[in-house]
């Protein structure tokens, strides 16, 4: 009993080192760096499914990656149908209160940070939508929540998995936005990660969560077309 109860907390400082580690590398790609979009992307890539593999593969664990991509189709039709509401939502809180901030500076900052601008942006909003949507709700839903909150309190995997989602944010968007915004925005995507949290609890998959990322998602590249003039 008392090798498991080791053995557990070992594998849950080792989640959560890997965790962080991932966030403070994609900061340090993203602030430091600031590479082409696509450079960013194949370092994503590599780092947010890399780092769980290495878990996986060097821990116990009861749940697996695999794992986390079984299909239940009612709580999937479910989660179709929250992420069109979410969507809507979205566009209608940028329509009413969108003229109270600035967004001017956002396309400036894509445009000569990291090179994203009207001719390849339709391109980008596909792969932010379902490939980098993907990728993060592996991560962050998938590794910090569902794995983590096997090997501790369901409470601490909830908010140890919001904050990382939210912090991660940081450096991405840190020229984006003027400060209250920016923190506006954080704030948010904790409570979006509380939420995506919540929708993966019951099942131990990432499909809820990722439908509803994936329209949110759909919803921002429908204000980035907005943006650069596109429609």
């Amino acid at each position: 009993m008392k090798n498991k109860a080791v053995e557990s907390k070992v594998n849950k400082i080792f989640l959560i080192t890997l965790v962080i580690l991932g966030c403070l590398t994609m900061s340090f790609v993203d602030g430091v760096l600031s590479p082409n979009y696509m450079t960013k992307s194949i370092f994503k890539l590599v780092i947010f499914l890399l780092l769980p593999y290495l878990y996986y593969s060097k821990s116990y664990s009861t749940i697996s990656l695999k794992s986390l991509f079984k299909i239940n189709k009612d709580y999937i039709i479910k989660s179709l149908a929250l992420g069109i509401v979410v969507y809507i939502l979205i566009l209608l809180a940028y329509f009413t209160i969108g003229n109270l901030f600035n967004f001017s500076s956002v396309t400036k900052s894509l445009e000569n940070n990291i090179g994203v601008n009207s001719s390849n942006f339709i391109f980008v909003a596909l792969y932010i939508s379902f490939i980098n949507s993907l990728l993060e709700e592996v991560f962050f839903r998938g590794f910090a929540f569902i794995t983590l909150k096997n090997i501790s309190s369901k409470k601490f995997a909830y908010i140890f998995s919001s904050i990382s989602f939210s912090i991660y944010h940081v450096a991405m968007m840190s020229t984006w936005f003027d400060i209250l915004l920016l923190l506006l925005l954080i704030l948010s995507l904790f409570i979006a990660g509380i939420f995506f949290n919540y929708l993966d609890d019951k099942n131990n998959n990432i499909y809820n969560s990722w439908f509803v990322h994936m329209f949110a998602n759909f919803a921002i590249n429908t204000i980035g077309f907005i943006l650069f003039g596109i429609i």
